[in-house]
């Protein structure tokens, strides 16, 4: 049996939030589009099957006005396929908050782009009615900030809130230099180096007896006592403020042993803690493709 396609339409009034809507469904994984003609969609309907896209969130409001007529021509052949879960997300606000938002960005209304900006709310809202009646979800975003439209359409579209949040940990050199998306940076530089003892050197902490011998010590049990009790304890909070994802990076001075010994064990924990992890050693290979150059 075919896979049902989601499908949500985000639509309503210029300056309600649509942009912040459909950053909101990419980080939901959905394929988006942004103000596609209507008579456009069925073409590209047939696309997104054939690339088995399953979910696709489209915009659609009066900067295609020229097309908007067809919008429920459009519409009435998405309800009538079988194929699809189709839901129509309305944002709205107030004529108040619309004119401030207008004016605090400076840009013309779509409907008023050489007349005042509330004769332009009007039409619009004229014109976007029916659809509106239509709509399964409507939210009225005049008082919400940006975070707290997130958490609505999160609430309403989001399979699973958890997944929509996970960690990237990262393994560095200090000799490389500091990755420039890390949010949290750690320095193991004050660990016993396995680079002094000649069987080690050419061997990384994903290797069992360089990852023994840094755990070994008690001064390495200490810290990543600690350290994991800091990031369980902080992972809560990045959620609760809405951020997508946290990059952990722990660094040494070469990336290669200590770094990626306490990097791995502390993903693979957070793993097991059932949070989302992807576990990357930047620098691991350096010194390796180092020596291969000096080699020839």
């Amino acid at each position: 049996m075919t896979e049902q396609m989601k499908l949500v339409i985000v639509t309503g009034m210029s300056g309600a939030g649509k942009t912040i809507a459909m950053q909101c469904f990419e980080d939901m994984g959905y394929f988006c589009i942004d103000n596609m003609p209507p008579n456009l969609f069925p073409k590209f309907w047939q696309l997104m099957k054939q690339a088995n896209i399953n979910k696709l969130a489209l915009v659609v409001d009066l900067r295609s006005r020229a097309f908007f007529h067809e919008i429920q021509s459009m519409l009435n052949d998405i309800e009538n396929a079988k194929d699809v879960d189709c839901n129509i997300l309305f944002l709205d606000a107030n004529d108040h908050q619309l004119v401030a938002r207008y004016k605090e960005t400076r840009r013309n209304h779509p409907m008023a782009m050489d007349g005042l900006i509330y004769d332009g709310i009007q039409k619009e809202r004229q014109l976007l009615a029916k659809i509106h009646t239509k709509a399964q979800v409507v939210i009225d975003t005049s008082d919400l900030t940006p975070k707290q439209l997130r958490e609505k359409i999160m609430d309403h579209f989001s399979d699973d809130k958890q997944d929509l949040f996970h960690i990237e940990m990262m393994s560095f050199g200090f000799k490389y230099g500091i990755p420039i998306d890390a949010d949290i940076v750690m320095d193991v530089r004050f660990l016993p180096n396995p680079y002094y003892i000649l069987s080690m050197r050419a061997h990384t902490g994903l290797d069992k007896d360089v990852y023994d011998y840094v755990m070994s010590f008690a001064e390495t049990q200490n810290f990543y006592q600690q350290f994991h009790q800091l990031i369980i304890s902080i992972l809560p909070g990045y959620q609760k403020e809405g951020k997508k994802s946290l990059t952990v990076a722990i660094g040494c001075t070469g990336g290669q042993h200590r770094s990626v010994a306490l990097a791995q064990r502390l993903g693979l924990a957070l793993q097991e803690a059932h949070y989302r992890v992807n576990i990357t050693h930047r620098d691991i290979d350096k010194s390796k493709k180092k020596k291969e150059y000096t080699d020839d």
